[in-house]
């Protein structure tokens, strides 16, 4: 523990939809859910209004649409997000260059290792104006914790919801961390509180009241041990700059569960591609494929190959993801497919079976070649063109009226509302689906972008108190004062 709080932790405010609503003039302060929007989609977030509703992350979409079936529900964009999130970032590690990303909106900040004196006021001056910076540069709200400890100052960030600062003082931690659940701790899940619930524990004081013995008994000496430390409010994890990815992955989950065995295969070729794609993008080699399939029924299953040596090589990749899915009984429908790559390395190690599949890549071609060469040359029947789709939220460019964003679409016709984030609500305009004059657009910036970019520095989250900062047990006078996920 360290005798001053700075350890910062940033957490933006409900980051999608608040990006959204700041895009969007007609959504702010309404109910927003961004995710996947088809029958078997997710929520990522959802804004403080639709929370109203019980709306939450990770529920299913068609939940969430029967808890708040007014609420606008928007197909997630990532690229709009990672330029926020950059912006943010910067601003970060203008603090110090001990920053820890945990996820796009998420990170640890040590700002000790910045040069900020290790006082109380000091650090909460440098966390007021952080707050400031960002809604200055991106137009959203984030929430900023202060505290000894990684652990503790997430804890502050998450009471300092929505846009607020929250300083845990040194030597107070155990009163705060008293009350509340046990489920507030970093590792405890619902399998470990119920453990923990029927053994009569319910919260972080009871837990530090049972002792360390007893929770080794109950968890097992490592998880015990820990979780008594965390209960005590010691936490000694350094700030790390750079956290090593441990797997890279994709998964697709489908509208309709898939039964054709050729389709299903198809399916894992072509994540098997991706996950190549971002195997490479991060400049990793690895060396155990394993490949996750979800039947129809929610049970999950996952089969693993570790090669002899770790592997970029596509080829190689898609191979073992094909022989890894013969072991898996697929006749009954799939839900969810998933292809990964694990034990991550710098670099490469020729593979006998990239080898031979290139080899015989090469004597098909040939062979292909010869024949082609040798017959008629056939016309090829057009492929029959498939209908723009149009998901909602997504960015539009009309050659009459400007850029706008997608409301919904459906019957041969699309929606679209015509604004910016600096103009007042747009009206809306239905095109039909193949408009040549209606095309994709780009995210516009959210905030000085146009002649009325000053309105929208309004926050996109309206804060608690407009000049009041939450005060914590034990410093009554002035110690009040709060993660993007790397896997």
């Amino acid at each position: 523990m360290r005798p001053a709080p700075t350890i910062l932790h940033l957490d933006m405010d409900a980051f999608y939809a608040s990006a959204e609503q700041a895009a969007k003039p007609s959504l702010r302060g309404k109910p927003v859910v961004v995710g996947g929007i088809g029958p078997r989609g997710v929520v990522a977030t959802a804004s403080y209004e639709a929370r109203v509703f019980g709306v939450r992350s990770a529920m299913p979409t068609a939940q969430a649409r029967r808890l708040c079936p007014n609420a606008a529900y928007l197909s997630p964009r990532f690229t709009l997000y990672r330029q926020v999130s950059e912006t943010v970032m910067g601003l970060l590690h203008a603090l110090s260059p001990l920053v820890e990303p945990l996820s796009l909106d998420e990170a640890f900040v040590d700002l000790e290792a910045g040069g900020v004196a290790p006082e109380t006021a000091a650090v909460r001056a440098v966390g007021e104006q952080l707050r400031r910076d960002i809604r200055a540069a991106t137009g959203l709200t984030g929430s900023v914790g202060l505290a000894g400890a990684k652990m503790l100052a997430k804890i502050a960030s998450e009471q300092a919801k929505p846009d607020g600062l929250v300083v845990i003082p040194p030597g107070t931690e155990r009163e705060l961390l008293g009350p509340m659940s046990v489920r507030t701790l970093p590792g405890v899940g619902p399998a470990t509180a119920e453990t923990l619930r029927r053994a009569g524990i319910h919260t972080i004081a009871e837990t530090a009241e049972a002792g360390e013995a007893e929770l080794v008994r109950l968890l097992g000496k490592a998880h015990g041990a820990g979780l008594y430390a965390m209960a005590l409010g010691q936490d000694d994890r350094p700030v790390v700059a750079e956290r090593d990815a441990k797997s890279i992955s994709v998964e697709d989950t489908f509208e309709v569960d898939l039964t054709d065995r050729t389709r299903v295969r198809m399916e894992v070729l072509r994540l098997a591609d991706r996950c190549v794609q971002r195997l490479r993008a991060a400049g990793r080699s690895g060396r155990t494929v394993v490949i996750k399939v979800r039947n129809y029924d929610f049970s999950t299953l996952t089969r693993s190959e570790t090669l002899r040596g770790p592997t970029d090589d596509p080829a190689v990749i898609r191979e073992a993801a094909v022989r890894l899915l013969e072991l898996v009984d697929t006749t009954g429908g799939v839900r969810l497919l998933g292809v990964g790559v694990s034990g991550l390395a710098d670099f490469t190690q020729e593979d006998l079976f990239a080898q031979l599949t290139t080899e015989r890549e090469a004597e098909e071609l040939a062979r292909a070649a010869e024949e082609r060469a040798g017959a008629e040359p056939a016309e090829e029947a057009p492929e029959e063109e498939r209908p723009r789709r149009w998901h909602p939220g997504v960015d539009v460019v009309h050659d009459e009226y400007g850029a706008g964003w997608v409301q919904g679409s459906g019957l041969g016709r699309v929606t679209v509302r015509f604004e910016t984030p600096w103009s007042a609500p747009g009206r809306v305009r239905t095109f039909a689906v193949e408009d040549p004059a209606l095309r994709p657009g780009e995210p516009l910036p959210l905030v000085g972008g146009g002649p009325a970019a000053d309105q929208s520095s309004d926050p996109a989250i309206l804060p608690k108190s407009v000049s009041e900062v939450p005060e914590l047990p034990g410093d009554a006078a002035s110690e009040s004062g709060e993660e993007i996920s790397r896997r």
